[in-house]
């Protein structure tokens, strides 16, 4: 991906994935995880960051990730209780790694991060935050703006430090024309005030929607997306037909 390649060139190492829930963000972090795995560079380190118990947790691939030779870390949960997983700092400085952190899905989740900003190297971190237009939280500018209001004041990440990535879809169901209608629907919204860096679409529309769209394109495995999630529900919920 030539995203990628860019700022792994500019010296970059830790990618911080932050957004509501939902958004998806848990499933592009292990995406991107496997990219950079697949580089060769340096070994991979996968922290999950999320302190509450979600139902789509990027802990449950922890077997699959290892596979891929992804390094994975979390905190074991016990009933409700939230977690804050070990290690983070250290392998945060460590150049020879690369460090892949999937935090919380909202401002309660986002305080994970904020107590490793200080000890951040932000010159070689990247903090993407995911937006998902046909998701309630980011249907408009409005709503978009509240959200994510909430997290920087928690998480200590100053707003000209995000960068910004597309994730229109409704699961697995999800079809071109809906990635598509979604880009620009985001793109209308908040280009005027940030770009986005890239977009993401199932890896089986890869070809087609990268051949359409303006913007570059991270194909998905839906690691995380199970067959009971149909996507009509959340087609309601972003008011399409």
């Amino acid at each position: 991906m030539e995203f990628i390649d860019k700022v792994l060139k500019e010296g970059k190492k830790n990618f911080v994935f932050l957004g509501e829930a939902g958004c998806g963000k848990s499933e592009i972090s292990i995406n991107f995880a496997k990219v950079l795995s697949e580089s060769g560079n340096k070994t991979v380190h996968f922290f999950d960051m999320d302190m509450t118990k979600p139902l789509f947790r990027s802990r449950d691939l922890c077997s699959c990730m290892e596979d891929q030779g992804i390094k994975v870390h979390f905190e074991e949960q016990f009933m409700d209780a939230p977690t804050l997983v070990g290690g983070v700092s250290n392998i945060l400085r460590d150049e020879n790694s690369y460090v892949v952190l999937d935090v919380g899905g909202d401002h309660i989740g986002a305080r994970a991060i904020g107590g490793f900003m200080s000890r951040l190297d932000r010159k070689n971190t990247v903090i993407y935050y995911v937006l998902n237009a046909f998701r309630p939280w980011s249907y408009d500018i409005e709503h978009i703006d509240r959200i994510l209001g909430e997290i920087l004041q928690v998480s200590h990440i100053r707003v000209n430090e995000l960068h910004l990535v597309n994730n229109p879809n409704f699961g697995h169901t999800t079809n071109a024309a809906e990635v598509l209608e979604g880009c620009k629907r985001m793109a209308d919204m908040v280009t005027l005030y940030m770009p986005m860096d890239f977009a993401c679409v199932k890896e089986d529309l890869y070809e087609e929607v990268k051949a359409k769209a303006d913007i570059e394109i991270l194909p998905l495995h839906l690691y995380l997306t199970y067959p009971w999630v149909t996507g009509e529900d959340f087609r309601e919920l972003g008011n399409i037909k």
